[in-house]
């Protein structure tokens, strides 16, 4: 049987979303069901991909300046991380070591957290970062080195920038899979991170993705924030995002530079 027309069918051009999908009878038609069985198994495979950490580090060491450190939180293995998320917030015994000779004071520390999906990750972080990258001298600000963190919550940041003793922390990691978003990234900053801080301190930029928030409109947006967060000294509700509003962002610097270099 043939599906009949749809009359929201020429709404479909202005989302991804399911809507006008036709039906056969009382049934969706064929076709429509497949689509979803497929975009739910590759939500799935999302959720349970490895970070290929090695791939990802040499990645973002071309996107910004130094080697990563490669942490991991104390959730063992992706089971564990699934059915303790508390684990997944903290770091474990080897990474808070190897953080010690790096806790020099910086004006910000980057985490790179697999988070729900690691293929956002692999994705998006690198060009992100790349975008970034060019809006940060201007404003002579000192950067902790960049962390990987695997099997990481965003709360495991505020560890990492804490024994950093860095001011503010980003966090970039892998959203929770949607059924037409299986690689959104969500960027969180936290203004003095230290173990144990909720949601209400925290600004949140989410559906990074070439098909959702573009990367350098993402990375303006962040660096509008960090800014103001640095001048405020705070984040979360009391940080609102007024781009639309604020002037017009300069254009990103020519070079690459830094008012301190990390070891």
């Amino acid at each position: 049987m043939i599906a009949p027309p749809d009359p929201w069918q020429t709404l479909r051009r202005f989302t991804s979303a399911r809507i006008a999908l036709g039906h056969t009878g009382i049934s969706q038609p064929t076709q429509v069901q497949l689509d979803f069985q497929l975009a739910h198994a590759r939500a799935r495979d999302a959720v349970h991909q490895a970070l290929d950490t090695a791939s990802l580090a040499q990645a973002l060491a071309t996107a910004w300046p130094g080697e990563p450190l490669r942490l991991h939180s104390a959730a063992g293995n992706r089971n564990v991380y699934l059915q303790r998320p508390d684990l997944g917030r903290r770091l474990d015994d080897a990474s808070r070591a190897l953080l010690g000779p790096h806790a020099q004071g910086y004006d910000l520390a980057i985490v790179v957290a697999d988070g729900l999906s690691a293929l956002a990750i692999e994705q998006n972080a690198a060009p992100f970062l790349a975008a970034l990258r060019p809006l940060l001298p201007r404003d002579a600000w000192t950067l902790a080195p960049l962390s990987i963190v695997e099997q990481g919550r965003v709360a495991v940041g505020d560890e990492v920038g804490a024994l950093l003793g860095a001011r503010m922390v980003v966090v970039l990691i892998g959203e929770r899979p949607g059924l037409s978003s299986p690689d959104s990234m969500g960027l969180y900053l936290t203004w003095a991170p230290r173990v144990g801080l909720t949601d209400e301190r925290r600004n949140c930029i989410s559906n990074v993705r070439p098909e959702g928030l573009p990367l350098q409109e993402a990375a303006n947006k962040l660096h509008y924030l960090l800014q103001e967060a640095r001048r405020r000294q705070l984040s979360g509700v009391e940080l609102k995002d007024e781009t639309e509003h604020a002037p017009a962002l300069a254009q990103a610097a020519p070079a690459f530079s830094l008012t301190r270099q990390y070891p």
